[in-house]
C-alpha cells in the first residue's frame, strides 16, 4: 500500500485478534501499547513508541466488559492526544450502548449519544463502526463517522453455501429494510416475522409474513444478544415447514443463555463476524462459525489514511 511510516495502529484487549489480521493486511505492525489494570479497577495506558505527527487508529470493540472497554478506548485516544498525534481515528466494529439511541419513556438516558461525546471528547477526529444498530447514531457526532457494513462478506458466505429456494427472513419488524436488501441482492423472496404478546406473561404469538414451507430460511439481524428473537422465528419457521433455518448476524454479543439457546433451536447453523470475540462457550458451540472483517476493516483505514473515497465500501 506503498508509504505508511506515518500510519500507526493500537488496538485495545477488547478484540487483539481482529487487530493483528487488520495490521496483516495494512502490511505494518501493531502499536506498541501497554494496558494494565490497578487493582482497584482503574486503567493505565502507556504507549510504547514516538507517534508525534503520526495518523493514529485505535481499534476497539465496546463488547463485554462494556463500560471497561469504553473507557480504554478513551484513555489510549486521550494518551494519543497528549503525545502529539496528527489525527486519531477511533475504529469500533461494535458500537456498545447503540441500543439506547432514543428516549423510549421518560426519565431515561439517550446513552449512545453519550457514548458519542465521551469519544469526541477524548480526540477522537473520525470513527469507523460496522452495522451501528441505528444509523441515526451518526448524527449524534460533529466528526466523520463511516458506518461500514458486513452485508457484504454475509452475501458471499450466502451465495457459496446456501443455494436454491431461499427465503431471507427478518425476525422482527425493526429489520425488514436490511432483508429486503439483501433478498433483492440474492434474489430470493422475502418474510418478516411479526411477534405480538396479546397479554402480560402470555406467550408470544409468531405471525409469519411471506412463504416460507418447503424453503431455506436465512434469518438476518444485525445483532445477537441473549438470541431469544431468534431462536423464537427460528422454532416458528420450523412449525411453518421451513425446509432448513439458517441464521445470519454481524456482532455475536452471545450473552446470558444465548449458547444454550442457540445449542437446542431449530437453527442448523448461526454465522457471525469477529467484531465481537467469541467467549469460550461460544466458541465450542459447533453450529457457530466466524466470518472476518478484517479486509473491511483495513480496506477502510488504508482510504482514510490515503485520503481515498470509502463510499465504495457501502453497500
Amino acid at each position: 500500500m506503498g508509504s505508511n511510516a506515518e500510519m500507526k495502529l493500537f488496538g485495545g484487549t477488547s478484540n487483539p485478534g481482529l487487530t493483528l489480521e487488520v495490521c496483516e493486511y495494512l502490511g505494518i505492525p501493531p502499536g506498541e501499547i501497554l494496558v494494565r489494570t490497578f487493582s482497584d479497577g482503574e486503567t493505565l495506558v502507556e504507549i510504547g513508541e514516538n507517534i508525534r505527527g503520526k495518523d493514529v487508529f485505535v481499534l476497539q470493540s465496546t463488547c463485554t466488559p462494556v463500560n471497561d472497554n469504553l473507557m480504554q478506548l478513551l484513555i489510549i485516544m486521550d494518551a494519543a492526544r497528549r503525545a502529539s498525534a496528527k489525527r486519531i481515528t477511533a475504529v469500533i466494529p461494535y458500537y456498545g450502548y447503540a441500543r439506547q439511541d432514543r428516549k423510549v419513556k421518560p426519565r431515561v438516558p439517550i446513552s449512545a449519544k453519550l457514548v458519542a461525546d465521551l469519544i469526541t471528547a477524548a480526540g477522537a477526529s473520525r470513527v469507523v463502526s460496522i452495522d451501528l444498530h441505528a444509523g441515526q447514531i451518526q448524527g449524534y457526532f460533529n466528526i466523520p463517522v463511516d458506518n461500514l457494513f458486513a452485508a457484504p462478506i454475509l452475501l458471499k458466505h450466502i451465495r457459496d453455501h446456501y443455494q436454491d429456494n431461499l427465503v431471507i427472513v427478518s425476525p422482527d419488524a425493526g429489520g425488514v429494510e436490511r432483508a429486503r436488501a439483501f433478498a433483492k441482492r440474492l434474489d430470493a423472496s422475502l418474510a418478516i416475522i411479526d411477534k405480538r404478546r396479546e397479554a402480560p406473561n402470555v406467550a408470544q404469538a409468531m405471525n409469519i409474513i411471506g412463504e416460507v414451507e418447503g424453503k431455506t430460511a436465512i434469518l438476518l439481524d444485525d445483532m445477537v444478544d441473549t438470541a431469544g428473537t431468534l431462536t423464537e422465528a427460528a422454532t416458528a419457521l420450523h412449525h411453518n415447514g421451513a425446509a432448513k433455518v439458517y441464521a445470519c448476524c454481524t456482532h455475536p454479543v452471545l450473552s446470558g443463555p444465548a449458547i444454550e439457546r442457540i445449542q437446542k433451536s431449530h437453527m442448523d447453523s448461526l454465522v457471525v463476524t469477529n467484531t465481537i470475540p467469541l467467549n469460550n462457550n461460544a466458541a465450542g458451540c459447533g453450529k457457530i462459525s466466524v466470518l472476518s472483517v478484517a479486509e473491511l476493516l483495513g480496506e477502510a483505514i488504508k482510504r482514510i489514511y490515503e485520503s481515498h473515497s470509502v463510499s465504495t465500501l457501502f453497500v
